[in-house]
């Protein structure tokens, strides 16, 4: 969907010739990411899809850029008092990254909802120059008690997204996708957190490449650009499904919002569901070997989604590729849920002899396998609760399955996803 602003947007704060200096002062830092080739997404989509590597930066994402960019041009005194930042952990890689090669204290601040792997990253990266601050459960109030920070101690606030040095910094992966290919690209696809990275990459591109379109891609759980488009500027949303901790932010920045609201006209905002996001995951890993974590996997998610021409050339930002290997497990389930091949019942099982066997005998098919049995309280002498999930061979066999359950004599009741008593059970 095409979504448009309703309020005339605030005057450009990032120019391309911030971004060109951006590049110049990061240069010697950062890496000029792989531009690399999908040869199974062309091959699904009938275009030619590249993918812009930025989880091969030393912090394995594009938040290196923007954050290294403003820091490098803090005074001699702004570096002395110190920087603060919040991040939900890619952001916070970049300010530790810097903070030690600058040689500047920061003290950074994570909701609870980090994922380990980020913050071991983040000291390890910042060594003895960070502070690590775990507060909140969300970016936002980790953004609250961070600001707090900056207000009480004189240290400078390093915003993850809503400060033009930040977006000119992050601007820079739109240089060097036009520098290395061999033709302006029909399309760029970029996921959408706080906005930053749209905001800057879509500034260059205006510029340099008007005819590319922009394709800014955001959680179902998160649509915070999506909502401020249509409110005419950034409003706070009041419910945020963490899982794609890289972007799921609930307000958009003010400053991406003045950039991006300009340009609705070449701007194409989706949203794509967390379980897509899951299943696209697993397919980069096995399929292209790229460990990516749920924001990283935003762009290429929304390929699916999209009506592109045959032949076009697309790229996709992997914007990160920081993973908790310990995620797995539910990045699995979500995906088999997404697929529908993955399904909860509360079955209420007779207490005879033999239930349990006319179960296996009578409901569940010759393709299916239970991957969860649990009892529940028994608080009845007549019939036993239990709590099963099913791994169906196909998706479409859940007809039949359903068809068998209401033909047994054993009660079951199917748990549907986003239900109180799915999310509580599951």
């Amino acid at each position: 969907m095409v979504v448009t602003a309703t309020e005339p947007a605030p005057a450009q704060v990032v120019t391309t010739d911030d971004i060109d200096a951006a590049a110049r002062r990061i240069g010697d830092v950062i890496r000029s990411t792989d531009l690399q080739a999908s040869e199974r997404l062309s091959e699904q989509t009938g275009a030619r899809i590249l993918l812009k590597r930025e989880d091969q930066q030393a912090v394995r994402s594009y938040k290196i850029r923007g954050a290294y960019n403003l820091m490098a041009q803090l005074t001699g005194d702004e570096r002395s008092a110190g920087v603060v930042t919040a991040s939900a952990g890619n952001h916070a890689q970049g300010v530790a990254f810097a903070c030690r090669v600058l040689g500047i204290n920061g003290r950074i601040y994570v909701p609870t909802n980090t994922p380990k792997q980020k913050r071991d990253r983040i000291l390890a990266h910042g060594r003895s120059w960070v502070e690590l601050v775990v507060t909140g459960t969300n970016f936002d109030a980790a953004q609250s008690a961070a600001r707090a920070d900056a207000k009480r101690t004189g240290a400078t606030m390093v915003p993850p997204f809503d400060h033009p040095d930040t977006m000119a910094g992050q601007g820079t992966i739109a240089a060097e996708i036009l520098a290395q290919l061999d033709e302006v690209p029909d399309a760029v696809v970029v996921p959408v957190g706080g906005g930053g990275l749209a905001g800057g990459i879509a500034t260059y591109l205006a510029e340099y490449a008007p005819d590319c379109k922009i394709i800014a891609v955001e959680p179902a759980g998160a649509p915070s650009l999506t909502r401020a488009l249509e409110a005419g500027e950034p409003v706070t949303l009041d419910k945020v499904d963490t899982f794609v901790d890289g972007a799921s932010v609930a307000r958009l920045g003010d400053f991406p919002f003045g950039v991006i609201s300009s340009m609705t006209e070449r701007i194409q905002v989706l949203t794509v569901d967390e379980g897509a996001v899951c299943t696209e995951m697993l397919e980069l890993y096995q399929n292209e070997g790229i460990i990516c974590e749920p924001a990283g996997a935003l762009a290429v998610t929304a390929l699916h989604q999209l009506d592109i021409d045959e032949g076009a050339t697309v790229v996709c930002i992997v914007s990160g590729g920081n993973n908790d290997v310990s995620r797995y497990s539910e990045i699995i389930e979500r995906s088999l849920v997404h697929k529908g091949l993955k399904h909860y019942f509360l079955v209420k099982f007779p207490q005879e002899p033999g239930q349990l066997r006319r179960f296996l005998d009578e409901v569940l098919g010759p393709e299916d396998d239970i991957t969860l049995f649990e009892y529940l309280k028994r608080n009845n002498r007549e019939f036993g609760a239990a709590l099963v999930g099913i791994e169906l061979g196909s998706a479409t066999g859940l007809h039949s399955l359903l068809e068998r359950m209401g033909a047994s004599r054993i009660d079951c009741e199917r748990l549907e996803p986003g239900t109180a008593a799915y999310e509580y059970l599951t």
